[in-house]
């Protein structure tokens, strides 16, 4: 057996450092030429095999436990190039999806895709790289699977498109953007609450053994607005229904409490969310709500609604509720005050923090805008989907 073959079969069983001192061993042991011999059969740096025969000789010793000098080795592509990670983070942003209930990202672009994309920009980066940094970031390989959320829309990536240009432009400007929607809804009282938490052993936290409603202390309707730009979250806890009053009133409460602190003097707002429920693109409710708070404010409040079947690439999903999930995981809801606790202790290493308050008004389900109200209004239609783009105006600066 040629020593190329014979290497090629056993140098993949050994670590680093047993690899240096094995082709060291081999190169002393041929009489004339034998580092050059142990390079052209095995494609190891002479370098390599020399630093191997002086560890075998003992002329250089390694620090206690290491198979490399402290700083060797090859430095990673991201330490090399810190500016690649943040370009991938900017080409996948626009399409992550996410699982509110756990944190796990993923994106519809393919590692090939990517790659190309990366590498126009001037990163030489291969498709199994750009794997290692997705899986770095906290995304995972998620399989097809039938949409339970409805048909895709033609113009979907258009749209999205369309919301990642908006989002430039207000953080070019440094105006505020935030991400919405309700979470789902909490039945008050000691209630199994899925998960598990670290107890001292023969301790268990003891539950209902149904979960009825008519055994509860009412019900938390978590309505969550997520400031982008400030990574922070705001939930305005309901006890009555979640309608578009409802929201916006979750909206009005993160303005005046924290908002207009964070963004002082700035007269423009902009709102992604899904496109159903109580901030829904048919509401009628949702847009005269929207309009009382930009007369309030002064602000011209500026909608992105995602297309259809993509509610889980709302970013509050994916930033804000999957941390509250797994924060109160296993932890019984026992009261107002215990989901407010929760909600104010979620942080995560990134910088999130969340601010929660108790919002004990009522409100009506059904409430009609007529024509007359709603043609009054003064929203202003994108030309691209003037139903999911749009901005509401001050009706007392009226811009035609």
């Amino acid at each position: 057996m040629g020593l190329a073959m014979k290497y090629q079969q056993f140098i993949p069983h050994l670590n680093e450092q047993q690899r240096r001192l094995y082709l060291a061993s081999e190169a002393m042991s041929i009489e004339k030429g034998g580092i050059t011999v142990v390079h052209k059969a095995s494609g190891i740096s002479r370098v390599t095999i020399t630093r191997g025969i002086q560890e075998l000789q003992g002329h250089r010793l390694l620090p206690q436990g290491r198979i490399r000098d402290v700083g060797g080795g090859r430095k990673k592509t991201i330490e090399k190039d810190p500016q690649l990670l943040t370009a991938l983070k900017h080409i996948v942003s626009p399409t992550t999806k996410g699982d509110p209930m756990r944190i796990i990202l993923w994106t519809d672009k393919s590692t090939r895709i990517l790659a190309v994309e990366l590498q126009e920009q001037g990163f030489p980066i291969s498709h199994r790289l750009v794997r290692d940094l997705l899986l770095f970031l906290g995304y995972s390989l998620k399989a097809n699977k039938k949409d339970i959320e409805g048909v895709s829309h033609p113009d979907r990536d258009a749209q999205f498109k369309h919301i990642n240009q908006t989002c430039k432009t207000f953080e070019e400007r440094k105006n505020p953007i935030i991400s919405v929607d309700c979470k789902k809804k909490e039945l008050i009282g000691n209630f199994k609450n899925n998960g598990r938490e670290w107890q001292p052993k023969g301790q268990n936290t003891v539950v209902n053994v149904y979960d009825f409603k008519s055994l509860s202390d009412g019900k938390a309707v978590p309505y969550g607005v997520y400031d982008v730009l400030r990574n922070s979250g705001f939930v305005n806890v309901g006890v009555d229904h979640d309608t578009a009053s409802f929201a916006v009133e979750s909206i009005r409460r993160w303005w005046q409490t924290i908002g207009k602190k964070l963004y002082p003097e700035r007269k423009e707002l902009l709102i992604t969310s899904d496109g159903g429920g109580s901030n829904g693109v048919k509401n009628r409710l949702w847009k005269r709500e929207l309009q009382s708070l930009a007369n309030e404010t002064g602000l011209a409040i500026t909608v992105n609604h995602l297309p259809p079947a993509t509610s889980k690439w709302n970013k509050i999903e994916h930033r804000l509720f999957s941390f509250i999930s797994i924060n109160w995981r296993a932890k019984p809801l026992i009261s107002l005050e215990t989901i407010i606790e929760l909600l104010n202790h979620t942080t995560t290493k990134e910088g999130l923090t969340v601010t929660a308050m108790v919002d004990q008004h009522t409100y009506p389900t059904k409430v009609k805008v007529s024509d007359e109200e709603f043609n009054s209004l003064n929203i202003v239609r994108d030309t691209f989907h003037g139903e999911w783009n749009y901005v509401i105006k001050p009706q007392n600066v009226r811009v035609n």
